[in-house]
């Protein structure tokens, strides 16, 4: 799979946003070796390719693609679940945007946790949204026995995926392509079971619902699997199965070759023109932020470096100048660009300046125009996020920044055209979701390591818990005792945990955190792929009119 050429090494000054990057390419490093080297030779001594080895073959090559969930559930486990065992990747195969889905066996034999329950549901969900076709790559011993409190039952349980299955299958006409590649076993046989087609691989391939094992000790019978279910069996017995390859290099050329023959997808509701280089180099990214996220920046210089030629025709440039919105492109995509000013701005006459970063009432109107011209125009819209909140106080509240802020609440969750989120520094408060944060269900969410999602920041929190004992304490003129204090760190050490971009990719609530250098190739592939699709991008997934 294809990476961006530059580096964070191209840079010599240390930055935050530099040394932030440089730590998660190594986490990155560490959880795409999946299990390890032994269970990864053990793979191939079995015959089998790893499920990034597959990846690799079935992608088209030289092409980017971008991993979705990758941290899921880095932090948990003991680190014993890279990755939560299942590769999930958008891709282009046969020059078709697809999802992917991959059990990775050198995890636990590709054993389901309850996050790769989540991991799952997520690509099925782009799938969904975007109408591209999915691959399932079959891999998996079934549920991880000792989490399946977590994994089978309720309404996001396993049970879920087959829902998606059926959906897809039923209503939306989404392709569907299972190869079983190894073992998929009892409830897990109803994803390929659910698929348009099923390939299985010679001599590596079972798939039933009870193994061999289960079959004796539950009838009594003696039977191996290869018998029971494997590849052989499927195709010329059962017929559950509709073709047989001989190896994985065969069944992905397979693969390659449906996706190839599947009707030709719909053309975009937007004109696409020619791509564009940034007017600045992605190197410039990690001069652009400064070393303290409290401090300015000049967002349009980041704009410089993602828009096609930096060009941004500003919508009301002149006016609520905190929130910039435009016109632009992106790989020749025309989009409608929201994004945080972070630099303090002159108010209209004789007004206050204005803090960079906040929502004010006339920024909260004027996006929501931007918003519902968009949406008429069918143009697809970046939110660049770098928000900390709405503004409060007197004047702001009797200026009516609570109906302004619904409007553009409400303009941003009904637009039916694809939303895409990128966060560069702080998501804070109700401006997060204003800037369709991920309960709004955008079609894609990424981050900079330099995210930082969170109700309030560290030293808010503080004032918030502790403001009135600290008042108090400061009218007696006493210092606070060791307890306090301690108790105050405590808090800013959690916050400052939580607030980190890893922390909430580990949990879903980011698709990746990517690096700046990688930014316009996942935005440009995002934006490729939601456009496949050009009926209302509104919920999980739309069922035609019946």
């Amino acid at each position: 799979m294809k990476r961006s050429e530059s580096s964070p090494a191209t840079i010599e000054a240390p930055k935050r946003l530099r040394t932030l990057t440089a730590d998660l390419q190594r986490l990155e490093a560490k959880l795409r070796r999946g299990g390890g080297a032994d269970k990864i030779e053990r793979q191939h001594k079995q015959g089998k390719l790893t499920a990034r080895e597959r990846i690799e073959l079935l992608v088209d090559p030289g092409s980017y693609a971008q991993e979705i969930g990758l941290l899921v559930a880095y932090d948990q486990y003991d680190g014993g679940a890279p990755g939560a065992g299942v590769v999930t990747i958008l891709g282009r195969v046969s020059g078709r945007e697809v999802m992917i889905v991959a059990n990775d066996a050198t995890v636990k034999a590709g054993s389901w946790w309850p996050e790769t329950i989540k991991k799952i549901l997520r690509a099925q969900e782009i799938a969904m949204r975007s109408h591209v076709p999915i691959i399932y790559l079959v891999d998996s011993a079934g549920v991880n026995l000792p989490y399946q409190g977590g994994v089978f039952p309720g309404q996001y349980g396993a049970s879920r995926i087959f829902y998606y299955n059926s959906i897809m299958r039923h209503y939306l006409k989404v392709p569907q392509i299972s190869a079983v590649m190894g073992p998929c076993i009892a409830g897990g046989a109803y994803l390929p079971a659910l698929s348009d087609i099923i390939i299985m691989v010679e001599g590596t391939s079972f798939m039933g619902l009870g193994g061999a094992n289960l079959v004796k000790g539950a009838t009594g019978q003696t039977i191996d699997n290869e018998t029971l279910g494997g590849a052989r069996t499927h195709n010329e017995v059962s017929g559950v199965a509709h073709y047989r390859v001989a190896s994985d290099e065969a069944c992905i050329a397979r693969i390659r070759e449906f996706v190839l023959e599947l009707p030709p997808k719909s053309l975009p509701a937007v004109s696409i023109s020619e791509a564009a280089a940034a007017a600045s180099s992605a190197a410039r990214l990690y001069e652009i932020l400064p070393e303290d996220h409290r401090q300015p920046y000049d967002m349009r210089q980041v704009l410089e470096c993602l828009l096609d030629a930096g060009r941004l025709e500003e919508f009301q440039a002149d006016y609520a100048r905190e929130m910039i919105t435009g016109h632009a492109r992106i790989g020749g995509i025309p989009i409608g660009v929201i994004a945080n000013n972070r630099r303090m701005t002159k108010s209209a006459g004789a007004g206050p300046p204005r803090f960079g970063g906040i929502v004010y009432t006339e920024s909260a109107e004027k996006v929501a125009f931007f918003i519902d011209t968009c949406n008429r125009h069918q143009t697809p819209l970046l939110f660049v996020q770098d928000v900390s909140g709405f503004m409060v106080g007197a004047e702001a509240e009797h200026s009516g920044i609570i109906r302004a802020g619904a409007r553009f609440v409400e303009a941003m969750a009904t637009t039916a055209v694809p939303k895409i989120v990128l966060t560069i520094n702080h998501a804070s408060g109700a401006g997060y979701y204003a800037m369709a944060g991920q309960g709004f269900d955008p079609d894609f969410i990424y981050s900079w390591p330099t995210g930082r999602m969170g109700v309030m920041e560290g030293d808010s929190a503080v004032q918030a818990v502790f403001g009135t004992q600290l008042d108090k304490l400061k009218r007696t003129a006493e210092d606070p005792d060791a307890q306090l204090i301690a108790d105050m760190n405590q808090v800013r050490e959690t916050y400052e945990r939580e607030l980190d971009a890893k922390y909430a990719a580990a949990r879903g609530f980011v698709d990746a955190v990517i690096a700046p250098e990688d930014t316009r190739s996942a935005l440009e592939l995002s934006l490729r792929t939601a456009l496949n699709y050009s009926g209302p991008h509104i919920g999980q997934f739309v069922l035609p009119a019946c």
